[in-house]
């Protein structure tokens, strides 16, 4: 099968499925995963779909959003590198706000039980996974918890962020990217991760390479409102200077040598 019929065939299982994913793909047509990456960035930039975390969706469902259970799943191991990685820019005995996120919950599971810290948090298995540690005061802050992503969303929880100033705030993302900035599907959740960013004085960004160059419907910032990009190996070089160029520092974490 030539590239361009495969191409045809993966567009309609998109729209038949609503969702197609790159390992499926590739078994199914006996290619690479490689291979089936490449026909999902030649049919995103033809804007027939939207690439999302190992796959793909129909252009047009801006607002998709995989559960709680699946982005857990999702780059497992670079998001445990990243979260590792984030350790390092935790203050000393000073005050975080732990955004909700899977790749952010496995640096709060990650936090040594030595560190003293005042964290603040939204996201339901953020402080239900702090709850019993020692060190840290724990701030949980209310408001409508969004089943999707157990986090508290709306007036109650804008309010209490607009009232602190933390040192450092870890934010997730669902896509990211100079042009588009920093995007969520979901627009109450975009105006809590907005206020997020105003709430601390240095914003640090916790996102696979994956998410780079997706774009959802909600924009919450800009990637000058970061000041440090926490992520995997597979970021090219050029897109990590372009991430750079926006004004935003890039960590690239290296797959550990076996």
């Amino acid at each position: 099968m030539y590239a361009p019929e495969r191409q045809q065939e993966i567009l309609r299982l998109a729209r038949e499925r609503g969702r197609v994913d790159v390992l499926s793909l590739a078994e199914e047509f006996q290619v690479t995963a490689e291979t089936v990456r490449r026909d999902l960035k030649a049919l995103d930039r033809a804007g027939l779909v939207r690439r999302v975390h190992g796959g793909a969706i129909p252009a047009g469902r801006l607002d998709f959003e995989p559960d709680l259970a699946e982005r857990e799943s999702t780059a497992a191991d670079e998001k445990d590198r990243i979260a590792h990685a984030a350790l390092a820019e935790l203050p000393e005995d000073g005050s975080v706000i732990l955004d909700a996120g899977s790749t952010v919950a496995r640096l709060a599971a990650a936090l040594p039980l030595e560190c003293g810290l005042t964290v603040v948090t939204h996201a339901l298995p953020v402080a239900a996974r702090l709850a019993d540690h020692p060190g840290i005061d724990l701030h949980l802050v209310g408001g409508r918890v969004r089943h999707r992503t157990r986090a508290a969303v709306d007036a109650w929880a804008l309010r209490a962020y607009g009232e602190i100033r933390a040192d450092v705030v870890f934010l997730g993302t669902n896509g990211f990217s100079p042009e588009g900035g920093l995007t969520t599907p979901d627009l109450a959740e975009a105006a809590v991760k907005r206020a997020l960013v105003g709430a601390a004085r240095r914003v640090v960004l916790l996102a696979d390479s994956a998410k780079h160059g997706q774009e959802h419907f909600a924009r919450f910032g800009a990637l000058a409102d970061v000041d440090l990009l926490i992520t995997d190996s597979g970021l090219s070089p050029s897109d990590a200077a372009a991430v750079e160029a926006a004004g935003t520092e890039v960590l690239c974490v290296q797959e550990s040598a076996a």
